[in-house]
C-alpha cells in the first residue's frame, strides 16, 4: 500500500514537473506590453517545475526540496508583484511593497530554519523545535500572499478582471494548497503524507489556470487605488477566520485516528479549497462584504475624494472610443450606488420624458413617453430621488401615480430614479438599475446623489446650449444662404419673362414662336414653383388646408414602389383629415423612402393606416438596422445632420414641423438590430372645427396639457 501511494504521488509530481516546464517555455516565448509579467511567471514555473521534480527524486523530507519551495516562493511572490506594477504603473501600488518586503523576509527566515535544523546534529527535539517554526513562516507567507492576490483581483476595474481572473486563480490555487498543508501540519505536528504527496497536483492546476488564461482576452492590466489598504486588507480577517475554522475541522478529523482521519483532512482540505476559489471572485460576496465593512467600519460609506476623483474622470473622458455625454452621465451617477446599469430619460418635445441613452441596460422595454408631463413636474417641483423598493413596500406616501409609470415600477431591477436639475428645472432623470447586493438608500446616498445630480445637470445644460447655439448659426447660415438663392432665382424669372414677352413682339417665324413660348413660359414655371417650395421655409408654413383622403393617399404611395421595393398596405379605412394635400404627401414619401433605404432590398416596409374617434394614425414600420436614443436625440431631428452624401439633412425635420403644422404630430419608436416605427397621426375632418375653434388651429386631441412651451 505505501509502496503504491509512493509511486502515485511521485507520478503526480513527475506528471507537474513536465507541464510546469512546458508552461514556463510557452511563456518565455511570448511578447507583448505583458512580456515582463510572462518571463516573471515563466520563472516561477521553472522552479517550481525543478522543485516538483527533485520532490518525486528525493522525497519531501530532503533540504533540497524544501529550497527549491523557497525560491518558487519568491519567484511566484514576484510574478505577483509585476502583475500589480505592470505597464510601468509602479505608482498606483505602493501600499502593497511593504507587505511584499515583509514576506520576502519571512521566506528568507524560512530557508534559515531549514539551513538550522539540517545543522541540528541528530539533537531531534532541536529539529522538531526548528520544524514548527518553520511550519509558522511558511503559514505567515501563504496568509500574506493570499492577501495579495485578494488586492489584486479586487482593486482591479471591472474591465479587466476577465485579464485577472486566471493567472489569480493560479496564485490563489498554488498558496490555499499551502495554507490548508501547512496548517494541518502545524496542528498534528507533522504534514499528512497524501496531501503531501498530491501538492504537485496543486501545481497541474496552476499551469492549467495560466494556459487558459493566455488564450483569453490579454489586454491591458489598469489598476487603480483602492479606497484604502485597510479596506482591501480587511481579507486578512476573512482569511483568519477561514484559518480557524479548518484548525477546527482538523482537530476534529484527528479524533477518529487511523488512515481514515488521514483521508478525512485530505477531503476537507480539497472542499475548502473549492469553495474559496469559488467563493472569492463572487460578484455578490464581495458587494455585501463592501455594504457591510462600510456600514459598520468607517464612519461615512462614502471615500468622497475617490468618489469625485472618479465621478470626474467619467464624465471628463474624452476622445474617440469615449462613450456619449449622456451615457457617461448615467454611469457616473451608477458607479456611486454600484449599478450595473441605467437609463438617462430627457424632456420630450411633446411634453413629459423620453429615452435618451442606456448604459449597460440594453433589454428593459422603455415606451416612447417614458414619463408624463404630472411625474415630470413632480420630480421637478420636490426635486425627490425615489427608491422604488420602498415605494414597492409601502414605505413612502404622497408620490403620484405618474411618477412611477408602470413599465418603470414593475421591472424588478428598477431600483432608484436619480432627478438632475440646473437652476431649479429638470434636465433629466437616471432610472437605476438593482446592484449586485441590494440596499435601502439612506440620507448619505441622498446627499452625494443630490449634489452630483446637480453638477451633472450643469455638464447636460451647457451641452444643451452649445447644440442649440451651433444649431442658430447653421440656421443662419442657411437663411442667408437661401436669401441669396431666392434673389438670384427671382431675378432670372423675371429676365424669362421680360425675354418671352418681347418673343411675341417678334413672332414672325411661327415655328420659332411656338418653339420659344413653350421653352421660356415651361422655364419660368418650373422657376416659380421653386420660388412657391423655398417661401414654404419660412414663417408662413403651409399654404392652404382642405379635406385629403389618406386611404387614397395611402394608395397612391403604395403604387409608386411597385416592382421597386415591396411596400405593403396592412389596413386602409376610409377616412378624412384637414390637412395641406401636398405637404403631406411629401412628408409621407419621405418617411417611406427613409423606410426603404433602411431596409434589405426584399424586407417589406409595412404601411397601416387606422382610426379612432378622434384621429387617424399612419405607421410607416421596417425591419433594417434601427436607430439608437443617442441618434434620435442629436442627428435624426436636426437640420443639417444628414448621413446621405450631398444631403440637406433637412428631410426628417422637415417631414415632422410639416405635420406639426397640420395639427398632427409624429412619434418615433426605434431599437439597433430590430426595426423602426413611425407614427403620424391628425386629426378626423370631424374634430378639426371643434379644434380649430378651441385652439386657433387644427391640434392633436389629448396633447394640450404636454406640450412644451
Amino acid at each position: 500500500m505505501a509502496a503504491d501511494a509512493t509511486f502515485v504521488f511521485a507520478a503526480i509530481n513527475g506528471i507537474a514537473a513536465i507541464l510546469a516546464l512546458a508552461m514556463a517555455v510557452r511563456l518565455a516565448t511570448l511578447q507583448g506590453v505583458l512580456r515582463p509579467v510572462f518571463r516573471a511567471a515563466g520563472l516561477a514555473f521553472a522552479i517550481s517545475g525543478a522543485g516538483a521534480a527533485v520532490f518525486a527524486i528525493l522525497g519531501p523530507q530532503h533540504f533540497a526540496s524544501g529550497a527549491v519551495q523557497s525560491i518558487a516562493y519568491l519567484a511566484w511572490l514576484w510574478t505577483l508583484h509585476r502583475l500589480f506594477a505592470s505597464d510601468e504603473r509602479d505608482k498606483n501600488v505602493r501600499p502593497i511593497r511593504p507587505v511584499v518586503f515583509a514576506l520576502v523576509f519571512v521566506e528568507a527566515m524560512q530557508m534559515a530554519l531549514l539551513g538550522a535544523a539540517l545543522q541540528s546534529f541528530g539533537l531531534d527535539h532541536a529539529r522538531q523545535a526548528l520544524g514548527g517554526f518553520a511550519v509558522l513562516f511558511r503559514l505567515l507567507f501563504c496568509v500574506g500572499a493570499l492577501v495579495l492576490v485578494h488586492n489584486l483581483y479586487a482593486g482591479a476595474v471591472q474591465q479587466v478582471r476577465t485579464s485577472l481572473r486566471w493567472p489569480a486563480a493560479a496564485l490563489a490555487t498554488i498558496w490555499l494548497y499551502d495554507l490548508n498543508l501547512y496548517t494541518l501540519a502545524y496542528v498534528n505536528g507533522s504534514a499528512p503524507q497524501i496531501l503531501l504527496g498530491l501538492r504537485g497536483g496543486a501545481l497541474v492546476l496552476a499551469a492549467l489556470f495560466f494556459a487558459i488564461g493566455l488564450h483569453g482576452d490579454q489586454r491591458d492590466l489598469r489598476l487603480r487605488p483602492s479606497r484604502s489598504f485597510a479596506f482591501q486588507s480587511f481579507s486578512l480577517v476573512l482569511i483568519g477566520i477561514y484559518l480557524a475554522m479548518m484548525l477546527l475541522l482538523a482537530r476534529g478529523a484527528a479524533l477518529f485516528g487511523g488512515e481514515f482521519a488521514a483521508w478525512l483532512q485530505g477531503a476537507l482540505v480539497l472542499v475548502a479549497a473549492l469553495v474559496a476559489i469559488v467563493a472569492l471572485p463572487s460578484k455578490r460576496i464581495r458587494g455585501w462584504l463592501r455594504v457591510t465593512i462600510s456600514k459598520h467600519l468607517f464612519q461615512h460609506r462614502f471615500d468622497y475624494r475617490a468618489e469625485w476623483m472618479r465621478f470626474t474622470d467619467t464624465i471628463g473622458r474624452a476622445g474617440p472610443q469615449a462613450a456619449p455625454l449622456h451615457e457617461r452621465a448615467v454611469q457616473a451617477v451608477a458607479d456611486i450606488t454600484d449599478s450595473p446599469g441605467g437609463l438617462l430619460l430627457t424632456p420630450h418635445e411633446e411634453g413629459g420624458l423620453a429615452l435618451d441613452a442606456r448604459w449597460q441596460w440594453p433589454d428593459i422595454e422603455v415606451p416612447p413617453l417614458a414619463m408624463n408631463g404630472d411625474g415630470t413636474r413632480f420630480f421637478e417641483q420636490s426635486q425627490f430621488i425615489l427608491d422604488l423598493d420602498d415605494l414597492r413596500g409601502d414605505r413612502v406616501e404622497g408620490i403620484p401615480q405618474s411618477a412611477h409609470p408602470a413599465w418603470l415600477k414593475g421591472n424588478e431591477r428598477a431600483w432608484a430614479l436619480v432627478p438632475l436639475l440646473h437652476y431649479e428645472r429638470l434636465v433629466a432623470i437616471v432610472v437605476l438599475a438593482r446592484p449586485a447586493v441590494g440596499r435601502r438608500l439612506d440620507w448619505e446616498d441622498f446627499d452625494l446623489l443630490r449634489i452630483v445630480g446637480r453638477q451633472l445637470a450643469s455638464y447636460l445644460a451647457e451641452q444643451s446650449s452649445q447644440d442649440a447655439l451651433g444649431e442658430a448659426q447653421r440656421f443662419d447660415e442657411f437663411n442667408r444662404r437661401i436669401a441669396f438663392v431666392m434673389h438670384d432665382i427671382k431675378n432670372l424669372a423675371s429676365q424669362l419673362s421680360l425675354l418671352a414677352g418681347n418673343a411675341e413682339k417678334h413672332a414672325d417665324n411661327p415655328e420659332f414662336r411656338k418653339d420659344m413660348l413653350l421653352t421660356l413660359r415651361n422655364s419660368t414655371d418650373k422657376l416659380q414653383s421653386l420660388l412657391s417650395r423655398l417661401g414654404r421655409y419660412g414663417a408662413q408654413g403651409i399654404r392652404e388646408t382642405s379635406e385629403v383622403a389618406l386611404d387614397e393617399l395611402v394608395e397612391r404611395i403604395i403604387a409608386q414602389y411597385a416592382g421597386r421595393h415591396p411596400v405593403i398596405g396592412i389596413d386602409r379605412p376610409a377616412c378624412k383629415v384637414v390637412a395641406d394635400a401636398e405637404a403631406l404627401e411629401q412628408a409621407l414619401l419621405h418617411l417611406v423612402q427613409n423606410a426603404v433605404e433602411a431596409s434589405e432590398p426584399n424586407s417589406p416596409v409595412f404601411v397601416d393606416l387606422r382610426k379612432d374617434s378622434t384621429t387617424a394614425s399612419i405607421e410607416i414600420i421596417d425591419s433594417g438596422a434601427g436607430m439608437s436614443p443617442e441618434f434620435i436625440r442629436t442627428r435624426l431631428f436636426r437640420p443639417f445632420h444628414s448621413s446621405k452624401a450631398g444631403g440637406f439633412g433637412i428631410g426628417a425635420f422637415e417631414a415632422r414641423e410639416m405635420i406639426r403644422s397640420m395639427g398632427g404630430r409624429l412619434d418615433l419608436e426605434s431599437r439597433e438590430g430590430v426595426g423602426t416605427r413611425f407614427q403620424l397621426r391628425l386629426p378626423l375632418v370631424e374634430v378639426a372645427s371643434l379644434f380649430r375653434s378651441l385652439h386657433g388651429r387644427p391640434a392633436l386631441p389629448g396633447d394640450s396639457n404636454d406640450k412644451v412651451a
